[in-house]
């Protein structure tokens, strides 16, 4: 675990750990604040006991008892929200943001750093506790219970979505030999069906594309 703590002129928040994520699959990238100082390192992603001694650390470089309030804050993403409740469980107040709403300088063109980016969500991270509202919107993040239940409904959802792809595939494909189904295609009888069908020509379907 790599890390930097630089001073700052910052004197709000203090006696709160601020902390920010940038998340990878390999690795995350954190940044802290007292409101005094900067501190920035990294842990192996998904490592849970790595991310725990990192903010002891931040703790005990910033004088603040181990004790003291946390709060911190990510990016929404493709992981979902399982962070954000392990957070929770160890006394962590984690926001989870919504990435479209993050204020951005369209004028200026950086390159996009994951430190750059870490740094921003902290300074953000703090307006917010300081009691600005405004500049983020945050994600309304549903319990483990209620986010199974959506499961559900998300895969039937995406099954009946694949399911239309494939027969819309298979009209077309028919279609081109100069087949034409009229009504469902599948179905417990869809392969006598096939048995019957005929090309333009009168012959059966070719065994290639009858598979």
């Amino acid at each position: 675990m790599t890390q930097v703590t630089l001073k700052t002129n910052l004197n709000t928040n203090e006696g709160i750990l601020h902390m920010a994520f940038d998340l990878s699959h390999k690795s995350w990238k954190l940044a802290f604040s007292d409101g005094k100082h900067y501190r920035y390192c990294h842990v192996e992603g998904k490592n849970l006991p790595a991310l725990s001694e990192a903010i002891s650390k931040a703790k005990q470089k910033f004088g603040l008892p181990e004790g003291c309030q946390v709060v911190s804050c990510f990016e929404a993403g493709r992981d979902g929200f399982w962070l954000h409740h392990h957070l929770e469980s160890i006394g962590v107040h984690n926001l989870v943001v919504d990435s479209a709403s993050i204020e951005v300088n369209r004028r200026k063109q950086q390159v996009k750093t994951d430190k750059i980016d870490a740094k921003k969500l902290l300074g953000m991270l703090m307006r917010h506790t300081s009691g600005e509202r405004k500049h983020w919107s945050i994600v309304n993040v549903p319990s483990e219970e209620d986010e199974d239940l959506r499961r559900i409904q998300r895969e039937i959802d995406r099954l009946t979505k694949e399911q239309s792809q494939h027969t819309t595939r298979m009209r077309s494909l028919l279609n081109l030999h100069g087949i034409v189904i009229q009504g469902s295609i599948g179905g417990k009888d869809w392969e006598t069906t096939l048995d019957q069908l005929q090309m333009w020509n009168g012959e059966p379907l070719r065994p290639f594309i009858r598979a």
